[in-house]
């Protein structure tokens, strides 16, 4: 019995479709269990076993682990995910469960200079101490995060601090395809994989792209990081930690040269989804 947390997230729930598909046993954990799960059911695939479950409870997530062989582990990030999570991986070794897929960032590393990545590493340590088995998957930038441009693609501009950095980006289908491979073949469990896309894209030429996408000129304007930071707290009235989130990854990108790697077809035997092929799958969030 495999259990995914997170089965309503964009990874969580892609892995759910992935391993319904290879007809895996799969138990989806969701705080709001009488919400229907997209993909927990299918004509021609068994329905996954929908389990209540809420990182802060406990003995809810004793009862979800009770049975199961292995966990998915996601979680949105935020200042409560290292608590959270090592929380769920002591439980999950009370439980009995033997191994464990983590969703975790690049630059997990203790002097990280993104905080987000900092706690991924003190999870990731956490886990290592724990003496289970375990899979570190590291995805860079989701592609389906680009959505959230489209209010600022609507007005002609993208914002941001990286210049003509390239930055990496994944589609989260492509990670759940990873996850459901590390949780159904053996001889990947225990490896920590980097996941990129095909191509790494610079701001500048994805204006140019999505330009191209809508027929509406849309151009990219470069912002200090303070001036992203603070545009992104009184315009996109993120959070505090989110708004800082975003200026240190893309930071990262500037000082940190981003290219891609070739897991996603090492481990699949396939190329990853283009980021040309996500735009134009999604092309009515940016109307002509």
């Amino acid at each position: 019995m495999i259990v995914v947390m997170g089965a309503t997230g964009a990874t969580g729930n892609a892995l759910l479709h992935s391993l319904l598909a290879l007809g895996a046993p799969v138990r989806a954990l969701t705080r709001t269990p009488h919400t229907p799960i997209p993909g927990t059911t299918g004509a021609h695939r068994p329905p996954a076993e929908v389990r209540y479950a809420d990182a802060t409870d406990p003995h809810s997530l004793h009862t979800a682990f009770r049975g199961a062989d292995q966990l998915f582990l996601a979680m949105a990030n935020g200042p409560a995910q290292v608590e959270l999570e090592t929380r769920v991986i002591d439980i999950a070794a009370h439980a009995g469960i033997g191994h464990i897929v983590k969703i975790s960032a690049p630059a997990a590393e203790p002097d990280s200079p993104v905080a987000v990545s900092r706690g991924h590493h003190a999870v990731e340590e956490h886990l290592r101490a724990s003496g289970l088995t375990h899979t570190v998957l590291r995805p860079y930038a989701f592609t389906q995060n680009l959505l959230r441009l489209a209010p600022a693609v609507a007005q002609g501009v993208i914002l941001g601090t990286t210049g003509d950095a390239p930055c990496n980006h994944i589609d989260c289908r492509d990670i759940g395809d990873v996850a459901a491979a590390a949780l159904t073949r053996p001889e990947l469990a225990g490896g920590t994989y980097t996941l990129t896309g095909p191509e790494a894209v610079s701001y500048p030429e994805l204006a140019s792209r999505l330009t191209a996408l809508t027929g509406r000129r849309i151009r990219y304007v470069h912002l200090t990081p303070d001036e992203l930071r603070d545009n992104l707290l009184h315009h996109a009235h993120m959070p505090a930690w989110l708004a800082d989130h975003v200026t240190e990854i893309q930071q990262l990108a500037v000082d940190r040269p981003e290219t891609p790697t070739t897991t996603v077809s090492d481990v699949l035997g396939r190329p990853p989804r283009t980021l040309d092929a996500f735009l134009h799958e999604h092309r009515a969030h940016f109307p002509r």
